[in-house]
């Protein structure tokens, strides 16, 4: 899924568009405490999520200075990430092993390995299948692909965060608006058509070149912005995000696993996995998880969502074919 298309210049020095979207350290020692899983293709931010809910208070530190500058935190010394956490060194060290790393330098690898991934287009990444592949040979790899990507999204998919988004989408006092970039705003859109069955003020937001000054003014702390931004992160995406954020809006993100640099002041990360059998990014997986929201909204709104729905089925009358 790209928002900005390899032919559509460098990505921005943050990373690239899906597209084509101070206090101690006691108790840091990680002994006997058991580290992230290894499994292939996992991001050092998936693995702080899976171990999040068993870091001492000095690793959570670390954890908060990472993610709330990643990754690029995590490519400065140990001494420069320690210092930024407020924790030692040493406690660096052990937070680095409790992720299942087996030394500072390999984990920083891992990350280097990321920045190269998030900046890949679809000129650069390679079909699993070639021209002389036969059809079955496309379905197979079709089908391996997209398992993967939906087993892995949903085996990580962090619960709280996914609560919380669910919370916020689901208050009344909250207005609801939906955008992304060239490709991912499909996924907001298909979200949006969702919701507004379901409840009350939800849109989506299409920039127009220029016309986008009334929408900004109203802004403000009675939006929750649903952004959806993946490799090559799209810059007037971001950039909208940020200035929603500042105007005192919440921001409940749709990302890939590399994370989009929303996610450093997004209130609610979810990430997805966008592998697919082409060069070009998948939105297999982000549809599941939009599909899930929507479910598990449609239950926490209970009567009042069925009447809302009810009422607009009898308002748009019998569209369906005999």
């Amino acid at each position: 899924m790209d928002d900005r298309p390899g032919d559509h210049g460098e990505p921005p020095a943050t990373g690239g568009d899906a597209g084509g979207d101070a206090g101690g350290d006691a108790g840091g020692d990680a002994g006997g405490e058991a580290s992230a899983s290894q499994e292939p293709g996992m991001t050092v931010a998936e693995r702080v999520r899976r171990v999040q809910g068993s870091l001492s208070p000095a690793e959570l530190k670390i954890a908060r200075a990472l993610m709330a500058h990643y990754p690029a935190a995590g490519l400065e010394s140990t001494s420069g990430l320690a210092g930024r956490a407020g924790v030692s060194p040493p406690t660096v060290v052990r937070f680095v092993a409790r992720l299942g790393f087996e030394g500072y330098r390999q984990f920083q690898q891992s990350l280097r390995d990321e920045v190269q991934a998030r900046r890949a287009s679809p000129l650069t990444l390679r079909p699993v299948i070639s021209e002389t592949s036969p059809t079955s040979d496309l379905v197979e790899a079709a089908a391996e692909v997209g398992r993967g990507a939906l087993s892995h999204t949903f085996a990580a998919l962090p619960e709280q965060e996914f609560d919380r988004a669910v919370e916020l989408i689901c208050d009344p006092a909250k207005r609801i608006v939906s955008f992304g970039g060239r490709f991912s705003r499909l996924l907001a859109e298909y979200l949006d058509l969702h919701l507004r069955l379901l409840r009350p003020g939800t849109q989506v937001h299409i920039p127009a070149p220029g016309g986008d000054g009334g929408f900004r003014v109203d802004l403000g702390r009675r939006e929750v912005c649903v952004v959806f931004d993946f490799r090559r992160y799209q810059r007037d995406t971001v950039e909208l995000a940020r200035f929603a954020q500042e105007r005192g809006a919440r921001v409940v993100l749709f990302t890939d696993p590399w994370l989009s640099p929303v996610a450093e002041f997004a209130d609610v990360v979810l990430p997805v996995r966008v592998e697919a059998p082409s060069p070009f990014d998948s939105i297999v997986a982000p549809v599941a998880v939009v599909e899930a929201l929507v479910a598990a909204v449609h239950v926490r709104l209970g009567s009042a969502a069925e009447e809302r729905m009810r009422a607009a089925e009898e308002a748009s009358g019998d569209r369906t074919m005999e």
